[in-house]
């Protein structure tokens, strides 16, 4: 079976896209085969993402790795009314085209609450929870006492993620290991990033995520997308050096994937 990695935020806005596609070419550049799942069946962006950059490959001759991907069927197309059911059947017959040929299988959720996103959190072995660096995305979590800054009760985003967890362990399956990364990180909030980081670990400790690194607030981020690419990309596709601030914003996805810790994956790029 395939590690299955799911990114999983019901608000949208928290980079989960951009960072599921930095993993995946991650996991790539590190010698694995990697499947790409696309849940959100209305924006799409990750599916976007990778179809901007078989185009760029295309159009510059420029060899890049790239995941292979599975495209949920329509029920026309299944011989299935619209419904449930019908996109239930979709997505295991994509997961079982993926799972025959890739180590990995990255599953990108919406940002809102579907039957089929819960069920891909049950199926996690990896969930990867993107939260934007303030209050407002921290309420996805938990609910918090805005005098005290104390965490006074889990959201129903964290019921969900502790249900499918409970689920897994009756089901005998490996525990699930979940990650919440801070992104969009500003260097001249101090005082909110404290704030918010103090809540973060007194719930991390409460309801059981590991809080890893996430990306900063970064221009280079948005002006990847249009051709598909990522900061590891970078030395392929230009002849100039890196910015110190490019730089750093590399070292942040090393950061994160390292602390992912997933099974013989080397960082060696």
């Amino acid at each position: 079976m395939a590690h299955i990695i799911v990114f999983g935020n019901e608000k949208g806005g928290s980079g989960k896209s951009t960072t599921a596609m930095h993993v995946l070419t991650a996991l790539l550049r590190s010698g694995k085969t990697v499947g790409a799942l696309d849940l959100d069946l209305r924006q799409k962006t990750l599916t976007r993402y990778i179809q901007n950059r078989i185009l760029y490959i295309e159009r510059t001759g420029i060899r890049l790795p790239f995941p292979e991907t599975a495209v949920l069927k329509k029920p026309s197309e299944l011989g299935m009314e619209p419904g449930f059911k019908a996109t239930l059947k979709a997505f295991q017959d994509g997961l079982a085209q993926l799972d025959q040929t890739n180590e990995f299988i990255v599953a990108d959720c919406p940002g809102n609450y579907t039957q089929l996103s819960e069920l891909t959190h049950a199926m996690a072995d990896t969930l990867i929870t993107p939260m934007n660096d303030s209050f407002v995305d921290f309420d996805l979590l938990a609910r918090i006492d805005g005098e005290t800054n104390k965490v006074v009760g889990p959201s129903i985003y964290s019921e969900m993620v502790w249900k499918a967890r409970k689920a897994r362990a009756e089901s005998g399956s490996r525990p699930m290991d979940w990650f919440v990364t801070r992104n969009r990180m500003h260097a001249l909030s101090m005082k909110n990033k404290r704030r918010v980081g103090e809540a973060l670990e007194d719930l991390a400790r409460r309801i059981g995520f590991t809080l890893i690194p996430g990306f900063s607030d970064r221009v280079i981020f948005k002006e990847l997308f249009p051709n598909g690419l990522t900061l590891l990309d970078l030395v392929d596709v230009t002849n100039e050096p890196m910015s110190m601030s490019n730089l750093a914003a590399r070292q942040e996805v090393r950061d994160l994937v390292n602390a992912l810790n997933l099974p013989d994956v080397t960082i060696n790029f």
